[in-house]
């Protein structure tokens, strides 16, 4: 005992979190290998059971097996279980235990808390992890409430499981789905491409998981008080309003034109809406025109928000990005958004994250498409669908062999877990050098 504490005490929070994901992602692994887990009541080879696990956890939605038909009830249960904590976070769930046993919340922990949930102090970490709870758990009984009757009319009894299956893995954004056994394996929600109700149900819930908690907190505090709110939470809603209302313009226009026209704009919106790390999909993507298909890959990238069940770049950091360009373009020292500065700390990470999302997902594709028959923009697509833990394939993922699976499960981690957490997580020491080099130029662009 004296050992483990010896140990913990020595993790940074970081690789507190690195490891809690990973224990997680072995455990489900295992579960899942059972026979209990399998409606053919046999072994899972474990590939394909860790490859699940990774995907479940990660909230990804990429698989290897139909959900449907492969695993049993209980595997499925398994899987949706391994979907809420993905969402909400191996840490957040931890502490949720912790706070149900009435133990105290060390200060380490709070400072795991704040980490894990993207929050700028630890003061108030609890309160919030509160708040998460119980409005996760709001949304997604209210999801599944409404999505009772589009469920139940078509599949009676059975429905009520699917209700709640499909609520938990669209808030989380996982984009596991059970139409396997009734539209044909790895369907999604294809069935649903020309229902209104069934597009706005489901792209709420995808759109509340991510967009975070944090403003989920601004929201429900501060209400129409939009000038009080965060610039943090100001700067995710614009982002989030711009990346669903011009992509889905631009999909109507672009793609689906031979579709009835009621279908036809249900399908170019939840095309905006589910890249954003969701990973249900409604259209074919193998259809899609190049251009759609390009669009969807630079949502995919971006992903959801910060401190949400989303993964991605994150909304804030393309929002930095794009700030920051603004300022170069005026000469300003600074970039800014509602009369705020943006300290440059933060660009630096927002171009790390950025540059490390770009250069994995094309490596991961290099190495897919060496191994395998398929074209470096399937493979592209693929890597990038994985990296952004958003799940939609032009449908080679079941055709991949082992290497290719291993990239993929370390691109689904990475995703989920975020660049910087590894970063600081492998280099835990600050550099404590006071000294700084002499300054020379160089010329760029």
């Amino acid at each position: 005992m004296e050992v483990l504490k010896s140990v913990k005490e020595k993790l940074t929070t970081f690789q507190i979190i690195i490891l809690g994901f990973a224990g997680v992602i072995l455990l489900g692994a295992i579960l899942l290998m059972l026979p209990i887990s399998s409606q053919s009541h046999t072994f899972t080879p474990f590939n394909q059971a860790l490859f699940t696990s990774t995907s479940a956890v990660c909230v990804t939605g990429l698989v290897l097996l139909d959900t449907a038909t492969h695993w049993s009830f209980l595997g499925q249960i398994i899987i949706l279980i391994l979907i809420q904590i993905g969402g909400l976070g191996v840490i957040t769930v931890a502490t949720l235990f912790v706070m149900l046993a009435g133990r105290k919340i060390s200060l380490m922990h709070r400072q795991t808390m704040q980490n894990a949930l993207s929050t700028p102090q630890v003061g108030g970490v609890v309160k919030l992890t509160r708040f998460v709870f119980k409005g996760v758990f709001i949304v997604e009984l209210i999801g599944a409430l409404l999505l009772l009757p589009l469920f139940c009319k078509r599949y009676g009894f059975e429905g009520i499981w699917m209700s709640i299956f499909h609520s938990i893995s669209a808030f989380c954004n996982a984009g596991f789905d059970l139409m396997g056994a009734k539209t044909g394996q790895f369907s999604s929600i294809t069935s649903f491409s020309d229902n209104i109700y069934a597009t706005i149900v489901f792209s709420v819930l995808i759109v509340s998981g991510g967009i975070g908690f944090l403003t989920w907190e601004d929201i429900v505090t501060k209400r129409t008080r939009f000038k009080e709110y965060k610039m943090q939470s100001k700067v995710i809603i614009y982002t989030t309003i711009v990346l669903l209302v011009i992509p889905a313009i631009v999909f109507f226009f672009q793609d689906f034109a031979d579709m009835p026209m009621k279908e036809r704009i249900c399908v170019s919106v939840f095309q905006a809406v589910t890249p954003r790390t969701a990973g249900f999909n409604t259209a074919d993507y193998s259809a899609m025109t190049d251009n759609g298909r390009a669009l969807s890959m630079a949502l995919m990238l971006i992903g959801g928000s910060p401190g949400s069940t989303a993964g991605g770049m994150k909304t804030t950091t393309i929002a930095i990005l794009f700030a920051n360009a603004i300022a170069v373009f005026r000469k300003r020292n600074y970039a800014n958004y509602f009369g705020r500065r943006i300290e440059d700390s933060v660009v630096k990470n927002a171009a790390t994250i950025f540059f490390m999302y770009i250069t994995f997902s094309m490596i991961g594709a290099f190495i897919i498409s060496a191994v395998e028959r398929f074209s470096l923009t399937e493979c592209m697509f693929e890597t990038i669908s994985a990296i952004g833990t958003v799940g939609v394939t032009l449908g080679i993922t079941p055709e991949l062999g082992y290497i290719s699976q291993i990239v993929l499960i370390l691109l689904m981690f990475f995703g989920r877990v975020g660049g910087l957490t590894l970063i600081y997580a492998a280099f835990s020491r600050r550099d404590l050098y006071t000294s700084k080099y002499p300054v020379e130029n160089i010329m760029v662009g």
